[in-house]
């Protein structure tokens, strides 16, 4: 069961509202000896994830079904990097990660437990289901997320975060499990930045395609950290009018954008440096490694901004679930 990205949350009774987390989606089965993780696209995870299927084969409970979220606490946050790290086709380096940085489960939804089928049953009783399984598990490293039937609460939470959280999700109480649907409602926390314009590449006829950002680090150099998503073609003519007078070095001077990759071939994508004069706010979602996971959405241009104050210390800082559920109650 998928979700439906909203503008806000419902206000009318009957919601349950949960925190969304940042990791890798996963269904969770046991039938006996055999354990298996599987992703929502239907595509097995257990190989990656070798301490999650041992902690589900030393639970008491025999035959589930359970819904939930992949995560990785590392230092103070979540790392979505270390998930994508444990994708790897070497068994011996999955086995280091899964010591050096082991995941966590975080539960949400209960299908199926021994001989019942929950699936078909309103979310209030799977929830009731999933809770009591929590508690017989005794000890171990899944987490339950947390929820509430108050939208003031779940307000509260995209709020108090301060942007660490990475949404709110919705599901109706009186609901079965609507399974490859998008019966679920969410808002995503989406957050602002302000970036040097370091470079920018072109699209057919030489029209400005995209924005590459760059923040400096703290020894002043200018780190590629992302693009903006393609603008209209009404817009590019205007565009390449404000890019074509800053063409020139010295563009990103720390990271650089474009070089030899597994994912180009081995070639470099060359694109065109400007110099440090352009700062542009941009909407983002998520940060992996120090960049923008996703392409941004350009929001206004800041000349009232120095290129100089564009660093990286106004990137939100990511919450360890143990930060986060003392916030979510």
């Amino acid at each position: 069961m998928e979700a439906r990205l909203v503008e806000a949350l419902p206000d009318e009774a009957g919601w349950q509202f949960e925190p969304k987390w940042d990791g890798f989606r996963a269904l969770a089965v046991r039938n006996g000896d055999e354990v298996e993780l599987w992703s929502k696209s239907g595509k097995p995870l257990g190989r990656y994830f070798p301490e999650i299927v041992a902690m589900l084969a030393a639970l008491p409970e025999q035959r589930f079904l359970l819904d939930g979220e992949l995560i990785i606490p590392v230092g103070e946050a979540l790392s979505f990097s270390a998930l994508q790290a444990r994708l790897h086709p070497a068994a011996s380096r999955v086995e280091r990660l899964a010591r050096e940085t082991p995941a966590q489960l975080m539960l949400f939804d209960c299908l199926r437990l021994g001989g019942e089928d929950f699936a078909p049953r309103p979310l209030a009783e799977r929830r009731s289901a999933l809770e009591a399984f929590h508690r017989r598990a005794g000890p171990h490293d899944m987490l339950l997320s947390p929820r509430s039937l108050s939208r003031a609460d779940a307000d509260h939470w995209l709020a108090a975060a301060g942007g660490a959280l990475d949404g709110v999700i919705a599901k109706r109480l009186d609901e079965p499990y609507r399974g490859g649907e998008r019966a679920m409602l969410k808002v995503k926390q989406l957050r602002t930045a302000d970036c040097v314009v370091g470079g920018y590449r072109k699209g057919e006829g030489g029209t400005v395609a995209s924005l590459l950002l760059g923040l400096f680090d703290a020894e002043g150099r200018l780190d590629h950290v992302g693009f903006t998503s393609a603008f209209p073609a009404a817009e590019r003519a205007a565009l390449a009018a404000l890019v074509e007078p800053v063409e020139g070095p010295p563009g990103f001077t720390g990271d650089a954008p474009g070089g030899p990759s597994r994912w180009n071939g081995g070639e470099a994508k060359p694109y065109v440096p400007l110099r440090h004069e352009l700062v542009a706010e941009v909407v983002y979602d998520q940060i992996t490694a120090g960049r923008f996971r996703h392409g941004t959405r350009f929001l206004r241009w800041r000349p009232d901004k120095a290129p100089e104050q564009c660093t990286r210390e106004q990137l939100v800082r990511e919450l360890r679930p143990a930060e986060l559920l003392p916030l979510l109650g």
